[in-house]
């Protein structure tokens, strides 16, 4: 999934409507006062009174370093953009709080076994032709793989079989409610339907694939590690390009940095764009940073499990320093570097506060993580169970509440719009031409719009009933399986960014 070097951040295509929404957000929040603003940004960044420390072995945010090897991290310190969080909690929070037991949740037969289908064709041009490269390749699993809960809970609210009762009740026997105890009374079962029937076209933030479909398969994500598989070229900037040009919001007069596309050749120093982007309203500059993060943290993830060659034939998976430098180095890509990073934590708090809202949601007794082997799916709840809680103790939450604030009707246009944007980015996922990096680039996509469902869903989880579905907020297992990974993603690259300034220093 490599990206060009000076291509870090997203930059679209802004639409009339979306920009007249947010210039009436804009307009709406100088009426009720700065204070205001400040205020409710505030909520959600409450500084509580908890330290992190490191465990033993890891690093410390903190250093001495040459001025040469500083560069990459210099700038990455203090408050993040639009919320009220340091980095360095973050990394000491990571580290010690989440990092170690989200991998080992993560290796759990219920979150290692996700269904994709890789062989959609790109809606939006001719196929350029799949990665011929062995490293690009995905091994499905073969259906003795498998666990048995897992092939009985394909069912969901999108199947055709959810319109009708005697479908439902065929299934029974076969587990089909996945991540819902499959012990019902019928007025639940009734209950079920009606949510199965209920339209949440309105909350969704990804196109999900069809899991009925033949060409959908079960991929073990621990034997298909995300990682660098040589796929570089016109094919890739093409994907990356269609994201920063027509669904970031930009109109196409402002050239992001380092931008191939700009006059000059991409000399722009990027001040340009960033004024640009200062101007927009809160819900557009989340959206950009989000995309930006993501960015970063896939290209980590390319710079940390590298192919290397260890000379006499010999090749192993592992850090590559100078891999890392051309992607972030302040001077390698003329001040971006710092940026994206910066981007990548951002996105981390993004998802870090949806888990803490979804917490409720999986707390309750009718939810059970079914594989079909009841001792594990008990210890597996227990360690969702603690990730969860951790997360909700984390005293810097970004508040969400500060978007989509303002003149209701406005707002609500602006929220849509956010939404098909994002949405459409996911479509783009299937014009990807490596399968590893398709499959990669889908799970991420569909964990980040799963995590924007949940943020802007609050009201509805904290009316879950406590032993029956809801008609008003249900997650798949597929979407389960996606938040977690995704998070997982995001916990590892901050992790891997450790292990970077410990090389860095070695280099001295």
């Amino acid at each position: 999934w490599p990206v060009l070097s000076g291509s870090g951040d997203c930059l679209g295509f802004g639409w009339g409507v979306g920009d007249r929404a947010c210039d009436e957000l804009k307009l709406g929040a100088m009426r009720r006062g700065a204070v205001a603003d400040f205020l409710l940004l505030l909520l959600g960044g409450v500084v509580g009174g908890v330290a992190w420390f490191n465990p033993p072995g890891l690093p410390t945010t903190s250093g001495t370093f040459t001025p040469a090897d500083e560069d990459c991290f210099c700038n990455l310190t203090g408050v993040l953009d639009d919320c009220f969080c340091d980095i360095e909690s973050i990394d000491d929070f990571n580290s010690y709080k989440i990092f170690p037991k989200l991998e080992k949740l993560l290796e759990r037969d219920y979150f290692r076994y996700y269904k994709v289908n890789l062989k959609r064709p790109c809606p939006f041009w001719s196929d350029d032709g799949h990665c011929s490269i062995k490293d690009c390749h995905v091994k499905p699993c073969s259906e003795s793989e498998i666990p048995i809960g897992i092939k009985a809970a394909n069912y969901n609210k999108y199947s055709v079989e959810a319109n009708a009762v005697e479908d439902l009740q065929d299934c029974k026997e076969a587990n089909e409610l996945g991540a819902v105890n499959s012990t019902l009374s019928n007025q639940t079962k009734e209950a079920f339907i009606d949510w199965a029937r209920y339209d949440d076209a309105q909350d969704h933030f990804c196109e999900l694939d069809d899991e009925s479909s033949p060409n959908a398969e079960y991929v073990d994500l621990l034997l298909n590690p995300e990682r660098y598989t040589g796929y570089r070229g016109s094919s890739a900037w093409r994907v990356w390009n269609s994201i920063y040009e027509e669904n970031c919001f930009k109109p196409r007069s402002v050239y992001r940095p380092l931008s191939p596309l700009a006059p000059g050749r991409g000399n722009d120093d990027g001040e340009s764009f960033y004024k640009w982007l200062e101007g927009l309203c809160l819900e557009k500059r989340v959206f950009y940073r989000l995309i930006s993060g993501l960015h970063a943290s896939i290209n980590l993830h390319l710079s940390a499990k590298y192919l290397l060659d260890d000379g006499w034939g010999r090749t192993r998976w592992g850090p590559n320093l100078e891999e890392f430098q051309s992607r972030f180095h302040p001077i390698e890509t003329k001040g971006e570097g710092p940026r994206r990073l910066k981007n990548l934590y951002f996105l981390y708090l993004i998802q870090l506060r949806a888990l803490s809202k979804v917490a409720l949601y999986f707390e309750r007794s009718i939810v059970d993580l079914y594989t079909g082997n009841t001792t594990e799916d008990a210890i597996t709840k227990k360690q969702l169970l603690e990730v969860l809680q951790e997360t909700k103790l984390f005293p810097m939450h970004f508040d969400e509440k500060s978007m989509f604030a303002g003149n209701k009707k406005e707002a609500k246009t602006l929220k849509e719009e956010f939404r098909l944007h994002f949405k459409n980015i996911s479509l783009i996922m299937d014009c990807v031409g490596c399968d590893k990096c398709r499959l990669w680039g889908k799970l991420q996509t569909q964990g980040l719009g799963t995590a924007l469902k949940i943020l802007f869903s609050e009201r509805e989880i904290k009316n879950l009933p406590e032993r029956s579905p809801s008609s008003g907020f249900q997650l798949t297992r597929q979407e389960a399986v996606a938040l977690l990974n995704a998070f997982g993603r995001l916990s590892t690259s901050i992790q891997e960014l450790q292990y970077f300034k410990i090389l860095l220093k070695k280099k001295r």
